[in-house]
């Protein structure tokens, strides 16, 4: 039986072979807000899964569904001007449910509950970078294409594939600003209200700073400063839960050591305190205000 891989990383979509042989690979969108198995998360769910019904087959290319049901509608600019609100799914749906108990399968966290489908799109939405409310979509031509060639019971694995498609850049402010600076811009002052003025400051200049790419697209970013605080880590809604932030802090911390550095000090938003602890990072002292946003001291030694 055939398989298919969905990589959230690189936006693809592999279909394989029951040889393990690639078939055919496609350009898909997933979810805006990035990797997650919660309901009403937003986000696409990683892991083992398997498609539990094929719906649509015979349908023109367009056709509208709603709750899994066609409405007889053909999606066009006309008809998506006169209802602003819906979030289309056209042609196929390959409804999906997850196969790892706790993970994607059972309460709060079940795929098929979460009612997480492959689905055709509107010719006007982005491919290969993340733009839906947690399905994968794909282009109408691609998913009529896609569809006879699985069935219900087709494995379909959501993986995140950093270590493949991830590039870590490193270099000063006047090299990397143009690429660095909006992702900051989207994450600290759009994203968390960081006020423009406090966003940038006098240690651009001076600092290192690294830059996260993914299929050439920047979607993260960090800066390491002469006296040895970390700052500035931000990383799109879309690339997030792919590991992108770890790779920029391990990245961070190569730089320390090749500078000698026995330790690494950084302030740390309240609701990050468990991604830095992990990193090896210890908090000290009391949570105070920064930006409006409760913050904790952490430091990392080295050994």
């Amino acid at each position: 039986m055939n398989r298919i891989e969905i990589n959230l990383a690189c936006q693809t979509l592999s279909l394989f072979g029951g040889d393990g042989a690639l078939v055919e690979r496609f350009s898909v969108s997933t979810a805006t807000l990035g990797a997650g198995e919660r309901e009403n998360s937003y986000r696409t769910p990683r892991g083992q899964h398997r498609i539990h019904a094929c719906i649509g087959e015979g349908a023109e290319p367009g056709a509208v569904f709603v709750a899994r049901q066609a409405t007889g509608e053909v999606w066009t600019p006309e008809l998506a001007a006169a209802h602003p609100a819906r979030d289309w799914i056209l042609t196929r749906i390959l409804w999906l449910e997850g196969e790892e108990p706790g993970r994607n399968q059972g309460p709060g966290v079940d795929s098929r509950q979460r009612y997480i489908y492959i689905h055709g799109t509107p010719d006007d939405q982005p491919m290969g970078l993340p733009a839906s409310h947690g399905c994968v979509r794909m282009r109408n031509a691609d998913v009529s294409r896609l569809f006879p060639q699985v069935q219900p019971g087709t494995m379909v694995d959501i993986v995140t594939g950093v270590p493949e498609a991830l590039l870590l850049e490193s270099g000063v402010w006047d090299a990397m600003r143009d690429r660095a600076y909006p992702i900051r811009e989207t994450v600290f002052v759009v994203e968390q209200g960081v006020p423009l003025e406090m966003e940038h400051d006098e240690w651009d200049a001076v600092s290192q700073h690294l830059l996260a790419s993914v299929a050439g697209r920047p979607v993260g970013t960090a800066r390491l400063l002469p006296d040895g605080h970390v700052g500035r880590l931000a990383v799109l809604a879309g690339a997030r839960g792919l590991g992108i932030g770890e790779a920029l802090m391990q990245k961070v911390h190569e730089l320390a050591r090749e500078r000698g550095r026995r330790e690494l000090v950084l302030h740390a938003q309240t609701q990050a305190e468990g991604f830095y602890r992990a990193l090896g990072y210890e908090p000290e002292g009391e949570v105070f205000m920064e930006a409006g946003i409760p913050h904790l001291t952490m430091r990392r030694q080295f050994g």
